[in-house]
């Protein structure tokens, strides 16, 4: 059975008909029809815990009824002070203050803000411009947008989008300058002094940037020294860096955070999705403790708000989500079974010609697909690859994520990103339908 012939739902992708989910457990979704999907994309890589976590249940009922609401210029809450102090205990070094909101783009575009104001109380008052990377995907506001570095979802808005500066993300497998790592003397970072140095040093507040790409171009890993050296820019140039770990960090990769890996400590940190689990619409910024104090000490506000902010219930739930994610070592959890994902991936796929390069870590991987293997020459978007690809998964019953566009406009490839329970035998599962699909589409 398909959704209501007469619904008055205002739906994000409209003319489609879409099944209605009426169960969710564990790695599992039912449709009303009967039929299962195992989600072995967390959604839209957000669902970590598994669905139906009655814990999650559990924590919102007991907030709610014992304080489900409070302004936060009015009261602060238990919920919020110890989800601040569960953070602090796994966030990089220096990150002690957080700022709680509801989804990735209010997050990012709060952390925008927090740079500009961070600058303001320096004194170095004409650092107004941000500078990104092209490929990446920061949110759909309009401010989040800006940043934002798929050319698709902008296009539309150009006109209402406030300046921000992009370069080049470090997409060794299609190098923007034609280059291989490391003889290529990391020019992908180098491309953030350029554009400093071009716009002028004091003009800019802060540099955005994915530490492990997301959805716009499936799972890229930067290449070896490229955090470090970004680091270095930003302090030799006084400028903020601000790392989105909405999609990639708390757990997702292996590593509480992403940044990890690399051993750099962000400025600011955004975090999102898996905050809630995907059972309520959480988000956080976390900022280094001197630059708090700097506003504490100085205007003594953050000139931001919302509503929402700081809300008891989502806190509430949010201390679960990091306290299952603790108790069950489900973080370390991630890294081995996504060793165990990576390696059935490339064993299964890997050799398929038109399977082009599978990269990711922990439970983040993107698999994409080419036209020749040789040349790594894309499909026309207009032949819509992986379009054909998701759709023979879900009649499958396996939920994937999509990514296209990210090669001048063409481009295709698939994310997967499971809840962290999940087992050796479902991954098994899923390459081999993923296998068996790519083998009917392309008759291999």
């Amino acid at each position: 059975m398909k959704m209501e012939e007469n619904s008055h739902v205002f739906y994000r992708v409209m003319n489609k008909d879409f099944p209605v989910a009426i169960k969710a457990k564990g790695l599992f979704i039912q449709d009303r029809a009967g039929k299962k999907y195992i989600d072995a994309s967390g959604g839209p890589l957000v669902v970590n815990l598994g669905h139906g976590r009655q814990e999650l249940a559990k924590a919102a009922y007991d907030q709610i009824l014992n304080c489900g609401y409070t302004h936060p210029t009015m009261f602060t809450s238990q919920p919020v002070e110890e989800l601040s102090a569960m953070l602090a205990s796994h966030s990089p070094r220096g990150i002690n203050r957080f700022y709680f909101l509801s989804g990735g783009a209010e997050a990012i575009e709060a952390s925008i803000k927090l740079a500009r104001q961070i600058q303001i109380e320096n004194g170095r008052v004409g650092r107004t411009r941000l500078i990104s990377r092209w490929n990446s995907y920061h949110g759909l506001s309009i401010g989040a947008l800006s940043a934002t570095g798929r050319k698709s979802f902008r296009d539309p808005f150009l006109p209402l989008l406030p300046e921000t500066i992009h370069i080049p993300s470090p997409f060794c497998f299609r190098c923007p300058y034609g280059l291989t790592h490391p003889s290529c003397d990391l020019r992908c970072a180098s491309a953030l002094e350029d554009a400093i140095c071009t716009a002028g040093e004091d003009t800019i507040s802060a540099f955005l940037m994915e530490t492990i790409s997301g959805a716009s171009i499936a799972a890229v890993v930067p290449p070896d020294g490229y955090l470090p050296a970004i680091r270095e820019i930003c302090d030799r140039y006084n400028v903020l860096l601000i790392l989105d770990e909405i999609l990639c960090g708390l757990g997702r990769c292996g590593r509480w955070f992403a940044s990890e890996y690399f051993d750099v400590e962000p400025d600011i940190v955004a975090m999102g999705k898996g905050l809630g689990g995907g059972a309520i619409a959480i988000s956080a910024l976390g900022v280094q403790e001197r630059h708090y104090q700097t506003i504490s000490q100085g205007s003594g506000s953050f000139v931001h708000g919302g509503t929402f902010s700081h809300h008891n219930v989502a806190a509430a739930i949010g201390k679960t989500v990091i306290g299952i994610l603790e108790k069950e070592n489900l973080v370390e959890q991630s890294e081995r079974k996504g060793n165990i994902l990576g390696n059935l991936l490339k064993k299964n796929l890997l050799a398929h010609p038109n399977v082009g390069d599978i990269r990711g870590k922990g439970l983040l991987w993107g698999i994409e697909f080419v036209q020749d293997k040789d040349s790594y020459h894309p499909f026309p978007r207009k032949k819509k690859i992986v379009e054909q690809v998701w759709k023979s998964l879900f009649d499958k019953g396996v939920l994937a994520y999509k990514s296209t566009g990210f090669e001048n406009g063409d481009g295709d490839a698939l994310m997967f990103g499971p809840p962290f329970i999940i087992e050796e035998a479902q991954m098994e599962f899923i390459v081999d339908a993923l296998a068996r699909t790519l083998n009917e589409l392309f008759k291999a």
